[in-house]
């Protein structure tokens, strides 16, 4: 009897929670269906986040190659072939996606996800990246449509603005950084324009929900221009250094120099502030961290100030002036430049300018009397120690009440802010959906990365399940440095389960590579990936 062997590796993980999370059927409940296809629009999306989450270094136009050598029947159904996966088919089920639209479509399955998984939306965290493309983008008549993103040159958070970019906005819940809704913008779109139309889509549903929800944002949330739906939502955000208000908040902070410690790095004070017409909070907070920072950058800035006053007074000390007030008007002139030196000594020299040419004699008139200037700069040790203070410290705003949201909750959930900036650094992993987006149909591009962000909300809600239930049994694994941890990533586990074979001779089933380590996380994922790893639950 023939022996079958296929790679099931980490692939288990990943078709199981997708399975738990019945993304396939919810999105062939709305996706059209076609009598002659030979693999569901859920289906070619379960496969398109498979290979994304394969880690396989293959676009998505080789998912034929990338599904040859595993186990379909095993991870699909009977019947899945790996020709089925191929760019016609991938690529209409984008279209379908697309015209759908992408927002509402991830936000069905996010919201089922989140329900199935019962994720605490209490706290969701916005922001926005950009992805770098190249190529031309020429739109073709199935691209008129204005609702098409714009793939153009903008604000490059990539670090790549020679190229192309369309910029991605996500919300993510505080709780495991599971993705709760995302948008794809034109490549030029700022921050505060996106920030403005997402609060005014959140009043609704922050109002219409019965638990509380407050929005996290960085500083981009908190503008003038956005203040009309702040005022109708709870937020908490940073307060932009450009604001008068929060340097002279800083600076009353540190005169008065009553902090409240938090921990070894972190003091505040609370400060009840009316601005932009929101009744809020705004909480100055000192962190020794940052005055570290600070002062380690502040030795930079004062030689680079250095050099540069150094040459404008080389340039001042050569010129000649026709009196002394107009000498010490330039030279109060470069002094008010200066943010980290002050004028140490001034001389005034005066040079008297006689009739004719030449060497005067002896009796010569005296046609006028010039000026010139030296002077001496010295470093302004006050003002080096209140710029390096005021960097020390920054502000945190909200209209959140007191009595739901302390102090210390308030700087936890903002720096739980980062959650959203790993699932950002997730979805530019080079190894995920690698080339994906040479792509040149923009109306594809923008289905794609919703299906990428899609493939994030499987890996973690994995993360998170696998994580909480550790918690829960006080387990732990092996690191890649052999020590035990009790915060894995899911990355990590995958690499561990390389080399797992699903071999099958008649309707016998078995795994090779599969040992006790591997069988461990599988129970503490737990799901449909304890039947596609051939587990029994424990009773």
């Amino acid at each position: 009897m023939n022996l079958k062997i296929k790679r099931l590796d980490h692939h288990g993980i990943v078709s199981g929670i997708i399975e738990d999370l019945k993304i396939v059927s919810l999105l062939d409940q709305y996706l059209p269906q076609d009598d002659k296809q030979e693999i569901t629009p859920g289906e070619a999306v379960k496969g398109m986040i498979m290979n994304g989450l394969g880690f396989a270094n293959r676009p998505l136009s080789l998912s034929p190659q990338f599904f040859t050598n595993l186990p379909l029947e095993h991870l699909f159904r009977e019947g899945v072939q790996a020709s089925h996966f191929n760019r016609h088919k991938l690529g209409r089920t984008l279209d379908q996606c697309f015209e759908f639209g992408c927002e509402s479509l991830f936000s069905l399955v996010s919201g089922q996800a989140c329900e199935i998984e019962q994720v605490d939306k209490t706290f969701e965290s916005l922001d926005t990246t950009s992805h770098s493309l190249t190529g031309e983008y020429a739109f073709d008549d199935g691209d008129s449509d204005e609702n098409v993103i714009k793939i153009t040159h903008g604000y490059s958070k990539a670090h790549r603005p020679d190229l192309k970019q369309v910029v991605q906005e996500i919300i993510v819940s505080q709780d495991g950084g599971i993705p709760l809704a995302c948008k794809n913008w034109d490549g030029n779109s700022a921050d505060t324009a996106i920030f403005k139309a997402r609060s005014k889509a959140l009043v609704d549903e922050f109002t219409k929900s019965q638990a509380p929800k407050y929005l996290v944002a960085d500083c981009k949330l908190y503008h003038k221009s956005n203040a009309e739906f702040l005022t109708k939502i709870q937020f908490l955000t940073l307060v932009p250094s450009t604001i008068s208000l929060e340097k002279s908040s800083i600076s009353t902070a540190i005169a008065a120099n009553q902090w409240v410690n938090i921990d070894d790095n972190y003091q505040y004070v609370i400060e009840e502030v009316d601005h932009m017409g929101i009744e809020q909070r705004w909480m100055i907070i000192y962190s020794k961290a940052a005055n570290s920072r600070a002062q380690k950058s502040i030795v930079r800035q004062v030689e680079r100030a250095h050099t540069g006053i150094k040459k404008d007074l080389f340039h001042l000390q050569a010129q000649r002036f026709a009196c002394q007030t107009d000498a010490q008007r330039a030279l109060d002139k470069l002094a008010k430049k200066m943010k980290h030196h002050q004028i140490a000594t001034q001389q005034f020299i005066k040079h008297k300018v006689y009739e004719g040419k030449g060497r005067p004699k002896k009796d010569a008139p005296v046609k006028n009397i010039e000026w010139q200037i030296t002077a001496e700069i010295e470093e302004n040790e006050t003002a080096i120690k209140q710029i390096v203070e005021q960097k020390s410290c920054f502000v945190l705003a909200t209209n959140i009440d007191k009595e739901a949201l302390s102090p210390v909750g308030l700087l936890k959930h903002y720096k739980a802010q980062s959650e959203v900036e790993k699932g950002f650094r997730f979805l530019k992993d080079p190894l995920f959906f690698v080339s994906s987006l040479f792509i040149k149909k923009p109306s594809r591009i923008d289905a794609l990365l919703m299906v990428m962000t899609l493939s994030l909300l499987v890996y973690s809600i994995a993360q998170r399940r696998m994580r909480a239930n550790m918690k829960k049994e006080k387990a732990t694994i092996a690191n890649q440095i052999n020590k035990e941890i009790s915060n894995p990533t899911l990355r990590w586990v995958f690499q561990c389960f390389e080399g797992i074979n699903l071999l099958q001779q008649g309707d016998k089933i078995s795994l090779d590579g599969f040992d006790e380590f591997r069988e461990k996380i599988i129970r503490l994922i737990g799901g449909h990936a304890l039947n596609l790893y051939k587990i029994q639950k424990v009773a």
